[in-house]
């Protein structure tokens, strides 16, 4: 008797088996029973759908499509839509994270900086552009050479416009 109570793992637990059986057949007439919460309703307009999936099966030599074929592609299309939704949730949440502060990830380019480098860059080849012209006009409205070449004379005409 004494064996018993130690290796009874139940009594050990404070369970008391007779009123764990008698719970157990008292809900015993919900088993097997299923309970729906909610009606099934499908997605997508049903007879819209129905007229467009008949529309197709005529195409394809089908007199007649059952009521349950109109339900699984309107459930289908719920469940396609769902998935799209979920991933495209999932992208948008991904461009939103900022992964400068983290420590884990290094950044190798930065766009942005190339971009304001090119710029400054492109700026200063200008400005020396301009101003080897400038040099050249004013060279060549210095010089007085004897014979009166038209292009000097332009060059002349337009390191005066620049001067002013």
């Amino acid at each position: 008797r004494d064996d018993d109570d130690i290796n009874d793992v139940a009594s050990m637990a404070g369970v008391n088996l007779e009123e764990s059986a008698r719970i157990l057949a008292t809900n015993s007439d919900l088993v097997g029973t299923q309970i729906q919460s909610c009606k099934d309703e499908p997605f997508l307009a049903a007879i819209p759908l129905h007229k467009r999936i008949l529309e197709i099966a005529k195409k394809l030599g089908i007199a007649d499509v059952p009521a349950e074929v109109v339900t699984f592609i309107s459930h289908a299309t719920q469940n396609r839509l769902k998935t799209v939704i979920e991933k495209v949730t999932m992208i948008t949440q991904h461009r939103v994270e900022s992964y400068k502060d983290d420590d884990w990830y290094e950044q190798s380019t930065d766009v942005r900086s190339q971009f304001k480098f090119f710029e400054q860059l492109e700026r200063l080849e200008k400005q020396r552009k301009d101003e080897q012209e400038r040099e050249i006009l004013l060279k060549a409205a210095k010089s007085r050479s004897r014979q009166e070449d038209p292009e000097q004379a332009r060059l002349k005409q337009k390191a005066k416009e620049v001067s002013r």
